[in-house]
């Protein structure tokens, strides 16, 4: 499987030559280190809540249950962001802020918020359906949000459009989901220990059946609105900051509507429910899939549009940028390196696709207006990976286009705007020549 390589870093001294020491909060092993604390005791707490309203042996069924259909949908999700794999670092991080974080904040927000309502009211009854419907929205969406958020603000260079949204959204809902239903699947066992209940007319089964079996989709369908609101506003430049606030803001309240919704058609009876599913919730998610994969045929289109201009100036052989562009090819190059150069070059040819792909990416942004001031220096940086992997890619990418592509015309036209010269094949001097960044606006 292909996983995405680490970005080299920045530059490491500031101008004039005088090195950086960040303040102690900034550096990484102490963020790191204050995430992972976070989680770890969020984990803790949540595991000890369950445990509390499940028992050991409910909590034990539901975990068995509720996991079954966390690894389809995970490789589901990863399989829509295999065009530019998000590091492994960023998707451990959403599933385990969804499972820990936000599960802990929707438990206690929820049963707070259910107990004061029924208290100010004194209607225990409508005070369950109002949390049901109104209150739990809102915080499970925007818990889950959060995570979504801070891969937004602080993985800038991992979150670039649409589908990095959708899968970071996906991650955490998936997560979140499955500590839920283990709450409501040990509920459910032990309703089941109380009433003697078991088989297929047990409590547990209609629940496993109306959770894992008919909606395993609904959180992250939720959720991947969320998503995709702040994968459009990554698409957005710099300057167009009310648009960078609106369109996530947009999709977290279709977020919480859709998820009212769903929540609220569990009061219309089971026709009601029915009702929702069959004409809502169904055309909703076949909706979503179709569009998630279009995003992704559209970002295979970009990165064999923008990569012909460096095959032009010589850093890409001519077949690179359509076998770039083909899933297929990339999967029979990664195969052909492992037959031939063991898992070492696999590898070294699965970061050189995701490197490729993220200077399409870089390129399509400039094109766009929607670079930053740092154009250069990532192209550079990103050029300067390629070069460095491309005695084990290129055989293996041109095998693949020899498999996969049409004859490579290429010339002059390919070339959207100015692109550094390639090193030449004997000697690597420390860089090449660059400019200004042509397509800053």
């Amino acid at each position: 499987m292909a996983s995405s390589p680490p970005y080299p870093p920045y530059p490491g001294a500031a101008p004039g030559g005088t090195p950086r020491h960040p303040h102690w909060w900034q550096r990484p092993a102490v963020r790191y280190g204050a995430m992972v604390t976070l989680l770890a005791l969020s984990g803790l707490v949540i595991l000890a809540l369950v445990r509390e309203q499940t028992g050991t042996r409910g909590f034990l069924v539901g975990l068995g249950l509720a996991v079954l259909p966390v690894p389809l949908l995970l490789a589901a999700f990863r399989w829509l962001g295999r065009v530019e794999p998000s590091p492994w670092r960023n998707l451990l991080f959403a599933f385990a802020w969804g499972a820990c974080a936000a599960a802990l904040i929707a438990i206690v927000a929820n049963s707070f918020a259910t107990r004061w309502i029924a208290t100010a009211t004194a209607d225990p009854a409508g005070a369950d359906t109002l949390g049901a419907t109104v209150i739990a929205p809102v915080v499970e969406e925007t818990a889950k949000a959060a995570a979504v958020l801070l891969l937004f603000l602080f993985r800038r260079r991992d979150f670039h459009g649409i589908l990095d949204g959708v899968v970071a959204a996906g991650f955490t809902a998936t997560g979140f989901a499955f500590t839920e239903n283990v709450l409501y699947l040990g509920n459910a066992f032990g309703t089941d220990q109380l009433t003697g209940g078991s088989g297929i007319a047990s409590v547990t089964a209609a629940t496993f059946f109306v959770r894992i079996v008919m909606s395993p989709f609904a959180h992250p369908l939720f959720t991947v609105l969320t998503g995709i609101g702040f994968g459009a506003a990554a698409l957005a430049a710099d300057r167009q900051r009310v648009r960078r606030v609106l369109l996530p803001l947009a999709g977290l309240l279709l977020a919480m509507g859709m998820h009212a919704l769903w929540n609220g058609s569990a009061t219309l009876g089971q026709f009601g429910f029915i009702a929702v599913y069959g004409a809502f919730m169904v055309p909703a998610f076949g909706l979503l899939t179709w569009l998630v994969v279009w995003t992704r045929q559209r970002e295979l289109r970009t990165v064999r549009t923008e990569l012909p201009a460096y095959a032009v100036a010589g850093w890409l052989r001519p077949a690179e940028p359509f076998a770039l562009g083909s899933m297929r090819a990339r999967r029979l190059a990664r195969k052909f390196a492992r037959e031939h150069g063991g898992r070492p070059a696999a590898r070294a040819v699965a970061q050189y696709e995701a490197y490729a792909t993220s200077l399409a990416f870089l390129r399509h942004r400039g094109r766009a207006g929607r670079a930053g001031a740092d154009f250069v220096t990532r192209e550079r940086e990103l050029l300067l990976e390629l070069w460095r992997r491309r005695a084990a890619a290129r055989p293996a990418l041109e095998h693949a286009a020899r498999l996969t592509a049409p004859p490579v015309p290429y010339g002059a036209g390919w070339a959207y705007g100015p692109v550094p010269a390639p090193w030449p094949a004997q000697g690597q001097p420390p860089y090449p020549a660059y400019g200004e960044n042509p397509y800053r606006r």
